[in-house]
This record gives structure tokens, C-alpha cells and sequence, in this order.
């Protein structure tokens, strides 16, 4: 399973790539907000650190808006992937992109008949919103296996995302499942290779080693 990294801050992007864990970026238009910084700006200097897809999303709410939109943001690096909303004119704009070889990336997905429809219509990528799920008392990893079931039936080439992912069982769980992406924030990798187990385990190790000089 790939991991991509949630987020638009480039400090923690470049930490990850660092550690060999970033296959690629997500970003949005609230994470942008919160950088401080303009779109371009910040995809520009991903792109220089990241040669997996990044995820810049389009706002028109428009096909020929988000066409324009995606044409635009394409043409900023080779490795771009459009964001597009999974609405009814999100559709149209991934068919016309699938056409001019535009990857896209349907997001706000929350149903398995809205993961088939993208699909369909010729998106690279497809991202379910699992967290966003579980906040209101749905199972957002059922919905997950419910699309990689469906994209197993009939040989899809599109590759699912999981994201609003929340926690450390979240990824754990996208693995088990087979999917093949899931973009994590970086707090929830930190959170990913801590366990008390392990600090216990070191601290005893340290302690052995002092006694054993003395």
C-alpha cells in the first residue's frame, strides 16, 4: 500500500520523503489556507520535492470551470492529479480530462454506488472519506471494502484513496482491506511508530547496558 501524505505544509512533506514514506500528496483547498500561501506556490514547491502524484483540487463547480481549472494546474508539473468533487458536473470534467490525459481524483466520496460512478466516468483515483463517515455513526471502513469488492469484480483501474483518515487502526485496516492508497496526516504518522511497548523496551536495554559497563 502506498502512502501519501495529507497536507500542504512542505516542512512535513520534506520530513517524510526523508524517512521514505511519502509516495505522494493530497492536498485541498482548506489545507492551502491553512500553509498561509498560494496554491501554485505550494504545488511548485512540492513538485520539487515529490515525484509521486500530487492532488490539487478544482473549486469550480462547473465541468468547463474545472476543466479550465485542471488544465491550468497540469500544467505545473508532470505528476499533477485534478481533484474533483463527486458531483454530477465532477463526472463530465473526469470524462473530458480522462480524453486529454488528466488524471483525476474524485473526492468527497461517502457511498459505494458514487466510487462506481467515478469509476465509470475514467478517474485515476477515487477517495473515500472514511472518518467523515465514522463521525456520523457509519463505518467508514465498510465502504472501503464495499469498493475494493466492486473494483476487484470488474478489473477498475482506478486505485482507491482513503482519506479523513483519523487514526493509526484506520490505515491498519486500509491495508488489510488491499487498498491501494491511503493519505494520512503527518500527526497520524507520528502516532504510527510509537507504542509504549517499544520505549519500555529501549528504556530496559539502555538500563542493561549501564549495569553491564559498571
Amino acid at each position: 500500500m502506498k502512502f501519501f501524505l495529507d497536507t500542504a505544509e512542505v516542512e512535513e512533506i520534506r520530513k517524510a520523503v526523508e524517512l521514505g514514506i511519502c509516495d505522494g500528496v493530497t492536498t485541498n483547498p482548506s489545507l492551502i489556507m491553512k500553509s498561509g500561501r498560494d496554491q501554485k506556490e505550494v504545488i511548485l514547491e512540492i513538485a520539487k520535492i515529490v515525484s509521486g502524484p500530487i492532488s490539487a483540487e478544482a473549486i469550480s463547480e462547473d465541468a468547463e470551470g474545472m476543466v479550465k481549472e485542471a488544465e491550468e494546474f497540469a500544467s505545473w508539473a508532470p505528476n499533477i492529479v485534478i481533484k474533483v468533487p463527486m458531483t454530477k458536473e465532477g463526472l463530465k470534467a473526469v470524462r473530458t480530462l480522462k480524453q486529454k490525459n488528466i488524471p483525476t481524483n474524485v473526492t468527497l466520496v461517502f457511498s459505494a454506488s458514487q466510487a462506481l460512478l467515478a469509476a465509470k466516468a475514467g478517474a485515476a483515483y477515487v477517495s473515500p472519506f472514511v472518518g467523515r463517515l465514522d463521525d456520523i455513526s457509519k463505518d467508514g471502513m465498510e465502504l472501503v471494502e464495499e469498493i475494493m469488492d466492486i473494483f476487484d469484480n470488474y478489473d477498475f483501474e482506478t486505485q482507491v484513496i482513503v482519506a479523513s483518515v483519523r487514526d493509526p487502526i484506520h490505515v491498519t485496516e486500509s491495508a488489510m482491506l488491499g487498498a491501494d492508497i491511503a493519505t494520512i496526516p503527518a500527526k497520524v504518522i507520528e502516532k504510527m511508530w510509537k507504542h509504549p511497548l517499544t520505549d519500555k523496551g529501549i528504556a530496559q536495554f539502555l538500563a542493561d547496558y549501564e549495569k553491564s559497563k559498571k
